[in-house]
């Protein structure tokens, strides 16, 4: 069986969407869960998400929802980890919305003994901002939205998979460390797709890049050695120059909010900007 992970903060206006696309998925080999952890909220994340239960069921999906008081992204993992009854485990932000096929290809990429990473062909959605607009044309260029199977918004793994770490760590970037308990061979990119909204206006990217930079810097410095599995291609000076010349306004919007992340300060936790 397939157990879905969702942890969500603060949710209560994407949970619905989310739930909504992944019950109306194809049907799922083995069966599938959705688990709901709902941390630190402050608004009507747990009941919009207990909402779209009977339909659930209905659809042939059970749905659990926890509630924990404490925020943090980590804990919400680990809560949701525990809950999950399924052999195989997939982990999706709230804001996701899946296509129809893609739970079940994940599934089908997870077959088999051999530890596996699998996710899906992500989308950006047009932006409303025109530097949000800008800056994601021009990062999807970048070697590591390239890169197969990537995994921003939504990951699984089979069991073998799940074995590799524990408890998920207190850390930042927890889609890196767990992209990176595996091999680039071991990675898997299925042709379904998902939509994986990028946060709009400046300031908003300037604070999740900020924050994307220290968790990397978090894993270099904790987990030694771990960096080295990630398999992107390195961005040379010429191809860097060759994608600024193709898109001058993408290029313009990545570098200022590179700078601005250089020479500001502010807070390297979790945050969104919405």
């Amino acid at each position: 069986m397939l157990s879905l992970i969702i942890p969500a903060s603060n949710e209560e206006g994407y949970i619905g969407a989310c739930l909504a696309a992944l019950i109306a998925s194809d049907p799922v080999p083995g069966g599938a869960e959705v688990v709901v952890v709902a941390n630190g909220c402050r608004d009507a994340t747990a009941a919009r998400a207990r909402d779209w239960q009977e339909r659930a069921a209905e659809a042939g999906w059970r749905l659990t929802v926890l509630e924990l008081a404490a925020g943090g992204k980590p804990g919400a993992l680990n809560a949701g980890d525990a809950a999950a009854a399924g052999d195989l485990r997939a982990y999706l932000d709230a804001d996701v919305i899946v296509s129809p096929p893609l739970m079940a290809e994940l599934v089908a990429a997870l077959v088999g003994q051999a530890p596996r990473y699998a996710t899906g062909t992500a989308r950006i959605p047009p932006a409303q901002s025109a530097v949000t607009r800008a800056y994601a044309r021009f990062w999807q260029r970048l070697p590591f939205a390239r890169s197969t199977a990537p995994g921003y918004g939504l990951f699984a793994v089979n069991a073998a998979g799940r074995a590799r770490w524990g408890a998920f760590p207190g850390i930042i970037s927890d889609d890196t460390f767990v992209r990176l308990q595996f091999d680039p061979a071991e990675r898997v990119q299925t042709p379904a797709r998902y939509d994986w909204p990028m946060i709009e206006g400046f300031a908003a990217l300037t604070r999740v890049r900020r924050r994307q930079d220290a968790g990397v810097a978090e894993i270099a410095r904790r987990f030694p050695g771990l960096l080295d599995r990630e398999g992107k291609a390195p961005l040379g000076k010429g191809q860097l120059a060759l994608l600024a010349l193709r898109d001058p306004l993408g290029f313009g919007a990545y570098a200022a909010v590179s700078l601005a992340v250089r020479l500001g300060k502010g807070p390297s936790v979790w945050t969104r900007g919405r």
